[in-house]
């Protein structure tokens, strides 16, 4: 379950730095300025319909109908969303410009200036890490959005290899599977919640589908071990598929017995296969460990490629 929305205006410094990666801290809660046509900005380019919200506390800022090329380097849009944005003046650099924040966390956005196109003829430059997009479902559109939940020991690399993965939309670290309501990650270490580590994924069908997640689970982590990984040891490290629909338990079924039945791997899959069950969001600190602390994954590859089974499990599972 997430956790209740916080006092975006009494979040403390330390807490800003548990929340966000180094950059996004030094542009939002620092008003550092992004360097112009960088990887953010490309993304920024290529996103179609949707809308861009505060990457800091989530708030709907500006509507892509409203963002025009500039040729800036930087994100620019004539119109933010009615009561999102605030602005003060700014005098840094010995100049006068006006500066633009959320609304809501305060967080620094970029700077309004009076040469934009009609209709309102401003120009909100805007840094693209302070952006986060979000597409908009078209009529007529598949689901542009599920869910699925997977866990692999540590879930903090976990998270950073799901997070790596084209159409991954979200990853989120918390806790499932177990007996005991609002764990604590103490509570789960302790080893009597009978929770699992776990990453919740929210991709878009469109761009990956569930069984390449399930590719990426099984190529990335050793489903051989019950409650290890490594020297990671206990049971909220055990490997498991927490299934959404009966799809994707179907299809987690098929698939670990394609893989056991190819004998690739030199034991047998011990991979838990469940319902999913409430998600406990785990502790800010937690989220996008890795990035924030430039980790990358806590366990290897094990150097066995799976994908090319999916066929045949696909086959067994009647899809």
């Amino acid at each position: 379950m997430p956790a209740s929305e916080p006092d975006w205006a009494k979040l403390t410094d330390a807490q800003w730095k548990e929340r966000l990666s180094p950059e996004q801290y030094r542009v939002l809660r620092r008003k550092g300025t992004e360097p112009a046509f960088c990887g953010g900005y490309s993304t920024f380019k290529a996103n179609g319909a949707g809308d861009y919200h505060c990457s800091g506390c989530g708030l709907r800022l500006f509507e892509s109908s409203t963002a025009f090329n500039s040729g800036t380097g930087w994100p620019s849009f004539f119109q933010p969303v009615a009561g999102a944005v605030a602005s003060e003046e700014d005098t840094s650099h010995g100049m006068r410009r006006v500066e633009v924040h959320c609304a809501r966390c305060s967080g620094h956005l970029g700077h309004v200036f009076d040469d934009g196109p009609a209709p309102t003829g401003m120009r909100y430059c805007i840094n693209a890490i302070s952006l986060d997009f979000r597409a908009r479902a078209q009529p007529g559109d598949a689901p542009r959005q599920a869910t699925a939940t997977f866990a692999a020991g540590c879930f903090w690399g976990v998270e950073a290899l799901f997070r790596s993965l084209p159409g991954v939309i979200d990853a989120q670290v918390g806790y499932m599977g177990g007996i005991t309501a609002s764990p604590t990650y103490q509570d789960v270490c302790g080893g009597d919640t009978e929770h699992a580590e776990v990453c919740q994924v929210v991709y878009d069908p469109a761009r990956i589908s569930f069984a390449q997640l399930m590719v990426a689970f099984f190529e990335n982590h050793d489903p051989t071990t019950p409650n290890r990984q490594g020297p990671d040891v206990g049971t909220q490290y055990r490997s498991a598929v927490f299934f959404h629909d009966d799809a994707q338990r179907e299809q987690a079924i098929a698939y670990i017995a394609a893989i056991d039945g190819s004998s690739r791997l030199k034991r047998p899959i011990v991979t838990q296969v469940a319902k999913a069950a409430t998600f406990w969001r785990a502790e800010e600190y937690h989220q996008r460990y890795a990035e924030k602390h430039g980790h990358g994954l806590c366990h290897r590859p094990h150097g066995i490629k799976l994908g090319d089974l999916l066929p045949q499990a696909r086959q067994a599972a009647g899809q």
